[in-house]
């Protein structure tokens, strides 16, 4: 049976960090977020399982289902969205689908500053957004871009705000630009909490997507794609 209490799941697999949380839109009630060395096959489904049990509920209490939709990794994407989806179609549940950089576009504190947020995109790339601070919000601007982190420094032109998965030597390198204001490591990690609130408020709008035909945002190396 079902709890009356709402009870959202979301799940993050964009990259080798992945991250879960449950939600009842008052409360984190549980979170986890981990690196994954290619593991996500493996981890995901027993770290939920193991989530559920110490709140002591069952998969048949959850009511709505959140998931990041990349760009990221392909087989980290597939594997957070099929179980999205598995979930979302055997049980009934709403799906909502959220872009993997605005989970972490969200998280970052309001400013007069350009943002620059950033992923893993494979073979010393970064799959990038840019954000502008608007109405109370982080508003998506443009294409999804990939670049490596020198052309990303070369693009920087004015004091820009970055944040995202950086390397330690990217970092290192950023941090001499005279443009380049670096997010702390615990404002570049994408965490499934956040993502519970934004799917909470699209469920609540009724911004749903339909479990069947949701997609992953896949991006090629030499495209910009457009939103």
């Amino acid at each position: 049976m079902r709890s009356q209490t709402p009870l959202l799941l979301a799940l993050d697999t964009s990259t080798h960090w992945v991250s879960l949380a449950l939600y009842d839109g008052a409360s984190i009630l549980c979170e986890h977020t981990w690196f994954s060395r290619d593991y996500h096959t493996v981890e995901l489904a027993p770290t939920l399982q193991q989530a559920l049990e110490r709140l002591g509920i069952t998969a048949r209490q959850l009511t709505c289902v959140a998931t990041a939709i990349g760009p990221g990794s392909f087989t980290g994407l597939r594997v957070g969205i099929a179980l999205a989806k598995g979930l979302a179609l055997g049980g009934k549940l709403p799906l909502v689908g959220v872009p993997s950089l605005d989970i972490l576009a969200a998280a970052q504190p309001p400013m007069g500053l350009p943002m620059i947020a950033v992923l893993r995109a494979g073979r010393g790339r970064l799959a990038l957004r840019r954000y502008e601070f608007q109405q109370g919000i982080w508003q998506a601007q443009g294409d999804y871009q990939i670049l490596t982190a020198e052309q990303l420094a070369e693009t920087l032109d004015r004091p820009t705000w970055l944040c995202g998965e950086f390397d330690p030597s990217e970092r290192q390198a950023l941090s001499t630009h005279p443009n380049a204001q670096l997010a702390s490591p615990s404002l570049c990690l994408r965490r499934a909490g956040k993502l519970a609130e934004i799917g909470w408020a699209h469920w609540q709008a009724g911004r749903v997507t339909d479990a069947a035909t949701l997609s992953p945002i896949y991006l090629h190396i030499h495209e910009p794609i457009p939103t």
